[in-house]
């Protein structure tokens, strides 16, 4: 079973090189998406051996993964694990994951800071765990998975279950696309727990998305967006009640 460990950055200098020593005492394949940084992350990547994506200006977190999904494909992987790099996640999980993985029984194996309270670490900022609750409990709702953290980024996929899906939203929204189209495509999701870590509960989402309630809304518009571009896969039922906004494409 090939695997590769993607790690999208953005101005991580504080983390780089820490994060990416230890992912390779637990990783051979280490692919880095570095979106734009403007800082010395890009002269930190050259001592490490990883291979990189270089985004000339920053496009986003969600077209970091896109370009680290195509890359697994392109390349012959079976499984890609994503994870951050700001020491939010822990690089001796990865173990955990391959080992999920191996079991060959789900196309998705998403972490959860959520799952085990004994493992829940700090404490998060009220207004990101505030969202990530109401958003997950919607996405349960009508798409009838059990997830208990839909925003965590330590996840594992099978890559062929990728090659299924169109995803293109760029953004932080990136994952209501995802399990929208995980449902449609009627893919297996498992969680495992991870620990939750906050290193900085005043990190920038940038512009209006710093603002909680616009933060909200803009999650919520990427998910009625994306359940009406795929109302025609999804049951009747992830399409009862309201549906905000104009679909954003």
């Amino acid at each position: 079973m090939r695997t590769l460990v993607a790690i999208p950055v953005y101005n991580e200098q504080k983390y780089v090189n820490r994060v990416l020593c230890r992912v390779r005492e637990f990783a051979d394949n280490v692919l880095v998406i570095d979106d734009g940084s403007t800082d010395d992350t890009p002269c930190l990547l050259g001592k490490h051996r990883v291979e990189v994506i270089r985004h000339a200006e920053n496009r986003g977190y969600g077209r970091s993964l896109q370009d680290a999904f195509r890359w697994a494909m392109v390349d012959g992987y079976d499984w890609v694990i994503t994870m951050d790099c700001d020491e939010q996640h822990e690089p001796a999980a990865i173990p955990r994951f391959i080992e999920a993985a191996r079991a060959d029984a789900h196309d998705v194996i998403s972490g959860s800071r959520y799952l085990d309270q004994e493992q829940s670490g700090d404490r998060p900022p009220e207004d990101r765990r505030a969202i990530n609750k109401q958003i997950t409990e919607e996405i349960n709702r009508r798409l009838g998975f059990e997830l208990t953290d839909s925003f965590c980024g330590f996840k594992a996929y099978r890559v062929d279950a990728l090659r299924r899906l169109s995803l293109d939203e760029d953004g932080y929204a990136f994952p209501l696309q995802f399990w929208v189209q995980a449902a449609a495509h009627r893919l297996r999701v498992s969680e495992i727990p991870v620990r939750l870590i906050y290193n900085d509960p005043n990190r920038s989402f940038g512009g209006p998305l710093d603002v909680p309630e616009s933060r909200l809304n803009h999650y919520r518009r990427a998910l009625h967006c994306e359940l009406r571009r795929c109302a025609d896969m999804l049951p009747a039922s992830a399409l009862n009640g309201e549906l905000i906004g104009a679909c954003c494409r």
